[in-house]
């Protein structure tokens, strides 16, 4: 009890909070240790019968000074040492020093059978041999194959595939496609919701951190139905309440459209509060518009529990948008609806010169086929499963972690200086984090406050992967916090 009644003072005292978190920006930044002082002490990584051939290119430090003399400004790494990979096999990634390290990021829930899957690489190098590209105005059997394969996972009605080469361009295309359709123009998303960095996707998006100062019309943004930080806790009739609202009162009384992750993932790997989807589609119905499942990041069986992310809502939307997951790394975006809603398109010509690229959707195919015959979906249901069951213990011992949240490989870690107040830790995140990389395991940050570890690792790690690496090392780090913690709030408190 002593610790966390002196974290209280910490966080509601502004005086001693910017003390405490000056102290952990500075440990965030030291430099990294040896493998060898740590060794003794580190859980071990299970066995794994794969080692990378000897890299002779250029240094990470070499690396970093042509991204800052040649690429965008905007660029940024994780890490106060940026990593440099050159190598990955599986749920395994290798710096160049062919230390190996335990991928629980997967290419932000890009990689989903495994980083450079046998089956994927066959799959792409066969069909680069025969032909790289020429255009959809020809034809080829790959992007058939792989749009018939694709529809055959989706339910209803939908079984319209157009391809693009991301998320955010198929996001946008479904947002055009829903204005056309109805003829309206109004969109509902969330707060806290990401759906790409282009103009409309832009506008759909609702955190300043991602939003430049440009014009962005014809998007409202409902109130987010997040159980841990909104005003309604889990109740996600009390949260749709607010979409019909913004319908009333915002809008002519009809919608394009509603625009959703079933789990944010960018915003912090927000759950949607139970009995929310199914609410706000009966009202965005009710208004003309159409529902559009964002499952960039949800997809593909990362949840587990389903293939899609929405059917764990009992909802079936209009359209649904994927990428990520979907090529396993390779660029690939994919917008499925109804033939109904599909001839809005011929109104017009619409356009892809990359869309459907016969080495993309060749190893699109191949990541269907490969979910099955290795049975991730039930692989990350079973692990995931395991893997938020033993990060909600450490909630339960350790007090930075506020909340711990998700489905299957899509997983969310909280971290707060204050549980009572939900007070973000930010530079504990960063701390956490470098610490785990320099034991071996990476993973992702989001939420708007950057406070959320992001959990989503290619579908083949495994329990022991879990057991032996992930949580020994997470667990020990948080140790060591939660001690640097008790040695702070002493200090500041016989110093006061």
């Amino acid at each position: 009890m002593q610790r966390f009644a002196a974290r209280r003072v910490l966080s509601e005292t502004n005086s001693l909070r910017l003390p405490q978190r000056c102290f952990f920006s500075q440990l965030a930044q030291k430099e990294e240790s040896s493998l060898s002082e740590h060794e003794t002490f580190l859980p071990r990584m299970p066995p794994f019968d794969y080692s990378p051939p000897p890299y002779d290119g250029p240094s990470a430090d070499e690396i970093l000074a042509k991204r800052k003399t040649f690429l965008s400004p905007s660029l940024f790494h994780l890490y106060s040492k940026p990593l440099n990979v050159v190598d990955g096999k599986m749920q395994y990634l290798f710096d160049e020093n062919g230390r190996r390290y335990l991928d629980a990021f997967g290419g932000i829930a890009t990689v989903c059978c495994g980083h450079c899957h046998p089956d994927v690489v066959d799959s792409i190098v066969n069909q680069i041999k025969r032909i790289q590209h020429s255009t959809v105005l020809y034809l080829n059997h790959a992007i058939a194959d792989f749009a018939e394969a694709l529809a055959s996972k989706m339910p209803g009605n939908l079984k319209v595939v157009f391809f693009t080469n991301s998320g955010t361009e198929a996001n946008e295309l479904a947002i055009m496609m829903a204005r056309l359709y109805t003829g309206c123009n109004d969109i509902i998303s969330l707060r806290n919701a990401y759906h790409g960095n282009a103009a409309g996707t832009m506008g759909a998006t609702a955190q300043s951190n991602w939003k430049f100062n440009v014009v962005q019309t014809g998007v409202h943004h409902a109130l987010n139905p997040d159980p841990y930080r909104g005003v309604f806790g889990a109740d996600g009739e009390m949260y749709a309440k607010d979409v019909q609202d913004l319908i009333d009162f915002g809008t002519s009384g009809h919608v394009a459209g509603f625009l959703s992750e079933s789990i944010q993932g960018v915003g912090g790997i927000i759950e949607l509060a139970p009995g929310y989807l199914p609410a706000v589609y009966k009202s965005i119905k009710k208004a003309g518009g159409l529902c559009i499942a964002d499952e960039v990041q949800a997809g593909f069986a990362r949840t587990g529990s389903h293939f899609w992310g929405f059917e764990a809502h009992g909802v079936v939307p209009d359209i649904v948008t994927m990428a990520k997951g979907i090529g396993n790394g390779i660029p690939l975006g994919a917008v499925v609806t109804t033939p109904e809603i599909a001839e809005v398109l011929t109104r017009r010509n619409y356009f892809n010169t990359f869309g459907g690229n016969p080495v993309c959707t060749a190893a699109g195919h191949a990541v269907l086929k490969v979910i099955q015959k290795d049975k991730l979906q039930n692989n990350a249901h079973v692990v995931g499963s395991y893997l938020k069951e033993r990060l909600t213990a450490l909630k339960d011992k350790y007090g930075i972690i506020g909340d711990v949240r998700g489905r299957g490989f899509l997983l969310g870690v909280e971290f707060v200086t204050d549980r009572q107040l939900k007070t973000p830790a930010k530079a504990e995140t960063l701390y956490i984090m470098d610490k785990m990389k320099e034991m071996g395991v990476l993973v992702g940050k989001g939420g708007f406050y950057g406070n959320v570890f992001r959990i989503t690792p290619p579908l083949c790690f495994t329990k022991e992967d879990a057991g032996r690496s992930f949580i020994p090392i997470l667990l020990l780090v948080s140790f060591t916090v939660q001690c640097e913690y008790m040695i702070v709030s002493f200090w500041f408190q016989i110093t006061l």
